[in-house]
């Protein structure tokens, strides 16, 4: 799917699936919102139109390299008036919910996974793909989103995606913080893409049943206010 957001501007081209899960955060114009792993970008630029220049974002990912491309598509495909209320940071996300406690509306988590949709097509990725490294990014996940629990304005949702395929890195890793974090709990996504799944906590979008979109798993909370 082409993003374009106005003349001379690069254009960017991301899965719709994964616009849907940026979409589904609901962000509205004046909102303080978290990328907390934010690069490439494509899901920042999408953050980016909802505000309209209205509010803050905070585009955060810990890797210098990442943050390098993050940082030219924010330069090079958002006019400058959107681009004025971004701020580009390299934080450990772990860290989000110590430093940052309730400061965000919106929070978009799309974690480091073991990126199936890679492994679908690179005998590369699929070298490296085990049932441990799968179990490792599992608590990694489950300590980001913590931390993004913790950075969540009562009141606030967070969005919760991975490209994953295993129930391990998306739903047990949701049911996970809902036990630990109390305040916390499940809202219905309403409208899903044709050929979408719905599971126990998200919804689930794969691409050979939703025309080649996906893999994309996400899940919506909300903080509930005390």
């Amino acid at each position: 799917m082409e993003l374009r957001f106005g003349e001379g501007l690069e254009p960017y081209f991301l899965d719709e699936a994964s616009v849907f899960a940026a979409e589904s955060l609901g962000v509205n114009p004046g909102d303080r919102v978290l990328d907390m792993c934010a690069a490439p970008g494509g899901k920042t630029l999408v953050l980016a139109s909802k505000l309209q220049g209205n509010g803050s974002l905070q585009s955060n990912d810990r890797s210098p390299d990442r943050r390098l491309r993050l940082q030219h598509v924010i330069e090079n495909s958002l006019p400058e008036s959107w681009r004025s209320i971004i701020n580009v940071t390299g934080y450990d996300g772990v860290k989000f919910g110590m430093h940052k406690k309730e400061c965000y509306d919106r929070i978009l988590l799309d974690a480091p996974c073991s990126s199936d949709r890679h492994v679908l097509n690179s005998p590369a990725h699929l070298e490296v793909w085990s049932v441990k490294r799968v179990k490792r990014l599992s608590v990694e996940q489950g300590s980001l989103l913590a931390s993004a629990v913790d950075a969540l304005a009562p009141g606030g949702t967070l969005i919760y995606s991975t490209c994953a395929l295993s129930p391990m890195e998306n739903d047990d890793v949701v049911k996970k913080i809902l036990k630990k974090r109390k305040t916390m709990c499940l809202d219905e996504i309403v409208e899903i893409p044709e050929g979408a799944d719905r599971t126990e906590c998200g919804v689930h979008i794969l691409p050979d049943r939703a025309a080649g979109r996906g893999p994309i798993y996400c899940a919506k909370m909300r903080k509930v206010l005390p």
